[in-house]
């Protein structure tokens, strides 16, 4: 599968400062105020069950949690939560989706298209490079997460193959299970009943071809990536940059 969520991999990094821990604390919290809305039960909801997971990854505490489903759920009171996407180029001519969640778009736009203007990229309208990707299941595996029997990198990745999966690889102890979009949910049960532990599982934009580019544009591409992911509305970015 060509094409890898750079924020992806961010999240696997050990050691987070507390200031990040609190920033991605807050993304998540958004995250599943998002899927509550269409149901508060992560038993019925997997959308909100996969999020609720990935918080508890990050050591989420219990509380910010079931605080979260309760804002999604109209339970508690706060600004009304929305999504919102933007698709760009960057420097060198890559192309970059991010995504988030704001309870002021209008804001979140307007700060979005000021980190890409002072980084050399430019927004584009609605679908101008979206058709560069696919909409694709990701399933995050961590080999150092699973039990002894299960530690072997050719036997998970069978075992990913065998549960539906289009495509793996490997990011040194980290196996990226690709899926079709309609079969994400099945193909992760499929594998944790085959014993194994996920580490995360979500829909992400992977590109159909990478670009490669000099080094002083790769620079420039990751600053922009990293001033994204910093946003604190921007909750995902995507990119076709070959790293």
């Amino acid at each position: 599968m060509s094409g890898h969520s750079h924020w992806a991999g961010i999240k696997h990094k050990k050691g987070l400062a507390d200031a990040q821990r609190s920033a991605n604390f807050s993304k998540l919290a958004r995250e599943i105020a998002i899927e509550a809305k269409t149901g508060d039960n992560p038993e019925t909801n997997s959308k909100l069950k996969a999020v609720i997971e990935k918080a508890r990854g990050f050591n989420m505490p219990r509380e910010n949690i079931e605080r979260a489903i309760l804002r999604g759920a109209g339970k508690l009171p706060g600004a009304a939560l929305e999504c919102f996407s933007i698709e760009a180029y960057g420097p060198g001519g890559t192309a970059i989706i991010a995504e988030g969640i704001t309870d002021n778009k209008n804001r979140s736009l307007s700060e979005t298209r000021n980190i890409l203007n002072k980084n050399n990229g430019k927004i584009v309208n609605e679908g101008a490079i979206r058709w560069m990707f696919d909409n694709k299941g990701y399933i995050v595996i961590d080999i150092d997460s699973q039990s002894p029997e299960k530690s072997s990198k050719e036997d998970l990745e069978m075992a990913a193959i065998e549960a539906g999966a289009e495509n793996t690889s490997w990011d040194e102890n980290i196996l990226e299970v690709f899926t079709k979009m309609e079969e994400l949910d099945q193909v992760k049960k499929n594998i944790e009943s085959a014993g194994i532990k996920i580490e995360e599982s979500s829909l992400g934009w992977f590109a159909k071809e990478e670009v490669a580019v000099d080094e002083k544009a790769m620079a420039a591409n990751q600053k922009l990536l990293e001033e994204l992911e910093a946003s604190d509305d921007v909750s995902k970015t995507f990119s076709n940059l070959k790293f």
